[in-house]
């Protein structure tokens, strides 16, 4: 089965290709299997709750047998993320500024790339705090842009609180040399910053752990999901991230009937066949297009079953 060896799978992939049911798909075939399975959500458009017809939201909520999901609010997470901030520098900072470093912290809540690690800090919560709790861990991700972003974040931010950590210690130095008769000072932002980054460490580490944690991308045989899959894997590897997956969703059955649906088919082949040269160094799992929407368990159980074994060729029919 797709990921069976690894306690966390990373499923991405183009907004539109079918990456939520592919997720909920894989993660019912694990609860099914026998696995205590947790399916996070971190897609803004939250696709989870429709997919099983129920309430989820914030709170790790029972499915069903061995399954249970969660949906990350990108919005609320940032909000706790900044009140986390504005906690840890209460006693720092001088009592006449703490209203403008506040404003700048509810400022810096709009600004590029706040939600993503807000987002990641989530992330790694679930991973290091709850996950001990699951034998699965299923991350149903946002659209491929979004997902190169999060997942980029343990390097990126690493490199940055070193940077912060060394500044911090440089002015640390020279003002116990200055005003406190060369005495070490005592530095909460410090051990917070040297708390973050050993979380981040650990969180490169499990995620470049390729027996805990794998990847995989959910594209349909088109020009604009191959092209950006191709992208996507090419900028992880810069990350030393591999994607070992491809599934390949909503092919056409062997037999189509009319015009349309032949030259649909013949169509389809071409990129097939480049899906097959393009993805050579990965599993290729084929999804058919089914007759009817992916809305019930029962669906989502028989998509589940071509995520089972690897199939050598795109035949499959429904």
């Amino acid at each position: 089965m797709l990921g069976e060896n690894n306690r966390i799978i990373f499923v991405g992939g183009k907004g539109g290709v079918g990456k939520s049911s592919s997720a909920a798909a894989l993660a019912m075939e694990y609860a099914e299997t026998g696995y205590r399975t947790l399916l996070v959500s971190t897609d803004p458009a939250h696709n989870v709750s429709d997919i099983f017809a129920q309430q989820i939201g914030g709170k790790i909520t029972a499915i069903e047998k061995n399954l249970y999901a969660l949906e990350i609010d990108s919005d609320k997470e940032t909000d706790t993320y900044i009140k986390k901030v504005k906690e840890n520098i209460q006693g720092v900072v001088h009592i006449d500024m703490m209203e403008e470093v506040h404003r700048q912290l509810d400022t810096a809540k709009a600004s590029p790339g706040a939600d993503e690690a807000a987002l990641f800090d989530k992330l790694i919560s679930i991973i290091l705090e709850d996950g001990d709790r699951f034998d699965k861990l299923v991350f149903d991700t946002a659209p491929t842009g979004h997902t190169i972003r999060l997942l980029s974040l343990p390097e990126l931010m690493g490199i940055w609180i070193e940077g912060l950590l060394t500044k911090r210690k440089k002015t640390n130095t020279q003002y116990s040399q200055l005003l406190n008769d060369g005495q070490p000072v005592d530095d909460p932002i410090y051990d917070t910053l040297q708390e973050r980054k050993q979380r981040f460490a650990k969180a490169r580490e499990i995620l470049l752990d390729k027996q805990a944690t794998t990847f995989l991308f959910v594209l349909n045989p088109e020009k604009l999901p191959i092209a950006e899959t191709k992208k996507a894997i090419h900028l992880l590897e810069k990350f030393q991230i591999a994607v070992p997956y491809i599934i390949v969703n909503k092919v056409l059955p062997e037999r189509s009937n009319g015009d349309f649906f032949e030259k649909r088919k013949q169509n389809e082949k071409i990129y097939l066949e480049h899906i097959q040269a393009d993805f050579s160094a990965q599993m290729i799992f084929y999804i058919p297009f089914f007759s009817e929407d992916i809305t019930t368990r029962k669906q989502l159980k028989q998509m589940g079953t071509y995520l089972k074994e690897e199939k050598e060729n795109a035949s499959t029919s429904t």
